[in-house]
């Protein structure tokens, strides 16, 4: 595909074929922001995907430079993204996803899989938008995949087979947890993960601030807060204690966690975080309705 005139035209060239083999997978993205960018360097952190192998596209370069500096190709072209990919993301805003659906449509074949992140577009408006039998799936992430460790669940359409379902595990793997769930999971995991993570740096902050009140420097008292955070996320993870077990064991009787935990019930912590976790799940809800 060829920019002429301001559209995207035909061209000659290779069509992919439908094995993709990891070492030869080429990526795709529709949409460059911050997600599709945190996603995409994630995959280079871990040296899944090669950058010359990943093509990213945007209406203008103001999302594109970083890219570039990452060594991703990219172009104003969404057509040229699905010539040039087997695996495509789709990553624009909610309410411009139909239109590149309806732009992209006939350049998707049965050797694409096509991957959406965008909130509250449902699988069934995906099939509907897109060739009957094509292999999409839904995906959410979230931004700490930028670091390889991000939490991430999908859901595959009619047409994505467990081949489908297990490549993209397998490559999303390297930036963090990936699971495949039923979509109606989707909406929950925004609520408890996409969104959680800043509830979690509103309380790393609390934290820090905290510390800073009773006297320690605020730069000190915010790398005590991350490091206490990651490593009581990593206890849950390796232990595979239930949360409740190990808060107890940090308790002696008396002591001063106890004293702390009864300030933070009193300020109804868990209720506050629990309807944090549906208003944004319902608004995630919301968003697919729209």
């Amino acid at each position: 595909w060829a920019r002429r005139g301001g559209a995207c035209v035909a061209r000659g060239g290779r069509v992919p074929g439908a094995a993709m083999e990891a070492a030869e997978l080429r990526v795709g993205f529709v949409g460059a922001g911050r997600m599709a960018g945190g996603l995409a360097r994630g995959l280079l952190g871990a040296g899944k995907v090669p950058a010359s192998s990943i093509l990213a596209s945007a209406p203008s370069d103001k999302n594109l430079d970083a890219w570039r500096e990452s060594g991703c190709r990219t172009t104003h072209c969404n057509l040229e993204v699905l010539q040039e990919s087997t695996l495509v993301f789709l990553a624009t805003k909610p309410h411009v996803l139909p239109g590149v659906l309806q732009e992209i449509r006939p350049a998707v074949g049965p050797h694409h899989v096509v991957v959406s992140l965008v909130a509250g577009v449902t699988l069934q408006a995906l099939q509907r938008l897109l060739p009957a039998g094509t292999k999409v799936l839904r995906l959410m992430p979230n931004l700490p995949c930028v670091v390889q460790a991000g939490a991430m669940v999908f859901a595959r359409g009619s047409g994505a087979g467990d081949g489908d379902a297990t490549l993209l595990k397998d490559l999303l793997s390297s930036c963090g947890f990936c699971e495949e769930v039923p979509e109606s999971y989707i909406n929950i995991h925004t609520g408890l993960s996409g969104s959680g993570v800043a509830y979690v740096y509103l309380f790393a902050e609390a934290l820090a601030e905290g510390a800073v009140k009773m006297g320690m420097p605020g730069a000190l008292a915010s790398r005590i807060a991350a490091q206490t955070l990651l490593g009581a996320a990593k206890m849950m993870l390796e232990t595979g204690e239930h949360p409740a077990k190990l808060r107890a064991d940090v308790c002696t009787p008396g002591g001063t966690t106890i004293h702390a935990l009864h300030q933070l019930e009193k300020g109804a912590l868990r209720a506050t975080v629990m309807n944090a976790v549906e208003a944004a799940t319902n608004r995630a809800s919301d968003l697919a309705e729209d």
